[in-house]
């Protein structure tokens, strides 16, 4: 296959990492918000309280309207395997076919074969199957993840194959599936949907409340969006230390570059702040705390680690550097508005106004948090594209760049309109629903009344 030109090879990186950081956006909140309905139609069965069923109803059009982003997102993202990457499929097809099938197979019939109940059959069937029909779509989105994150993982440690003639042929399917990352990557990425969920359904019911909407299903949700992003930031603090610890032993130079250490040396200092150099390797400005870096890593404070200098390849230093701290920073504005938000509440009814625009402005914050940590873990790989069996430049297709930057221009186009008219949508939709009841719109199954209030 020729050899893809270096522009060439930068677009289509620039092209998947578009298409994917668009399309991630969406299951991070359907895989969280499933759970959460669920949650909801779970204590209006067992209390009998009808400001349950409207949290339910007011999210699940959300529910739906992000579904529906999600799928039609997702296609984009199987035509790249054969316009850009065509050596992708050509060398590990024979792992990545059957783990992309098996996701369609267990997780998107499940979802799908029960979306309609779940949107449209309260009413038509009874309460229990109405609930289950919740559970099982909550399943599959759960299910969807484990094999997308089950190939990436193997792509980040592969294991169970065996390369004959350049193509790789699986040997054990269990060492495939639960390759040494899946525990720590699947449960980190879990967590971070469960805090984007959560801090959407604060931010929203923050909304509500800032104009007015005193229904006790807001009070309810923003109590359930603050209480299950307190619950879950301390465990997504533990378990990231543990994947960091898996990647410190599977991808060293990847951590080497989080932690900008060049020179392999014991007791490693933390960089709080650095302008990495990679051109004369080494961080300008640098402002850390001495020997931090090494006992996190080590559980050593005169532990070693490897410097970046002693990699044949490493990948680029700054943007892991920094989308690490991005990561980081974020989840420690999370745990500090949830806490509070948390305490407070238990101590007084209403929050102060300000802690209510602050959950307001953290909506989308779980939304930066994933993002920053997908590209850590991505470009980290870097130079591989499956690490240690191929080079990202060997999978490239070599075609005409023009063909790859017209497209490029006309995915970044559509993808910056539905962005904002989603996100309008939902603050559109929060506006309705608190509306006085002359001006709402009447009562319709979950997808009219999403399209509609939507204004298409």
């Amino acid at each position: 296959m020729p050899e893809a030109t270096e522009g060439v090879l930068m677009l289509a990186r620039i092209q998947f990492a578009a298409n994917i950081s668009f399309h991630i956006l969406f299951p991070t909140i359907t895989i969280a918000l499933c759970w959460i309905l669920l949650f909801f139609k779970l204590r209006y069965r067992a209390t009998g309280d009808a400001s349950w069923m409207d949290a339910y109803t007011f999210w699940v059009k959300i529910f739906a309207l992000t579904f529906a982003l999600g799928v039609v997102s997702g296609i984009t993202m199987s035509f790249q395997f054969g316009t850009n990457w065509p050596g992708f499929m050509e060398t590990v097809g024979n792992i990545a076919g059957p783990l992309l099938a098996y996701e369609v197979l267990t997780a998107f019939f499940l979802e799908a074969t029960f979306l309609g109940i779940m949107l449209f059959g309260r009413g038509r069937v009874s309460e229990r199957t109405h609930t289950l029909a919740t559970l099982l779509v909550a399943v599959g989105t759960s299910l969807s993840a484990f094999w997308i994150l089950s190939l990436n993982s193997w792509m980040q440690t592969p294991t169970g194959h065996e390369m004959i003639d350049g193509v790789a042929h699986p040997v054990d399917w269990w060492q495939i599936i639960f390759n040494p990352s899946l525990p720590y990557r699947l449960t980190h990425m879990l967590l971070a949907c469960g805090l984007t969920g959560s801090f959407l359904v604060a931010g929203i019911s923050a909304y509500r409340k800032l104009r007015g909407d005193q229904k006790p299903a807001v009070e309810k949700s923003l109590r359930t969006g603050v209480v299950l992003a307190a619950i879950l930031i301390p465990i997504q603090i533990f378990v990231g230390d543990l994947h960091g610890l898996n990647s410190f032993k599977y991808q060293p130079a990847k951590v080497a570059a989080i932690e900008g250490v060049w020179e392999t040396q014991r007791g490693a200092p933390l960089l709080l702040f650095a302008l990495p150099n990679e051109t004369t390797e080494q961080n300008d400005y640098a402002l850390g705390v001495p020997k931090l870096a090494s006992f996190i890593l080590t559980h050593d404070a005169d532990g070693e680690i490897t410097g970046l200098k002693d990699f044949a390849d490493h990948p680029p230093v700054a943007p892991l550097f920094w989308g690490f701290r991005i990561m980081v920073g974020v989840g420690l504005l999370m745990l500090a508005c949830s806490w509070l938000a948390t305490w407070l509440g238990r101590k007084r009814r209403e929050l102060p106004v300000w802690l209510t625009r602050a959950l307001v402005a953290m909506t989308f914050s779980g939304w930066v948090a994933t993002l920053a940590g997908w590209y850590v873990t991505e470009i980290g790989r870097q130079p591989w594209l499956v690490h240690g069996i191929l080079r990202t430049a060997d999978a490239a297709a070599a075609i005409p760049p023009s063909n790859i930057g017209f497209t490029l221009a006309l995915y970044l186009s559509l993808y910056a309109v539905l962005l904002v008219a989603y996100v309008h949508t939902l603050f559109l939709i929060a506006r309705k629903a608190g509306a006085p009841e002359s001006q709402q719109a009447p009562t319709t199954p979950a997808m009219e009344l999403t399209v509609k209030e939507s204004g298409a």
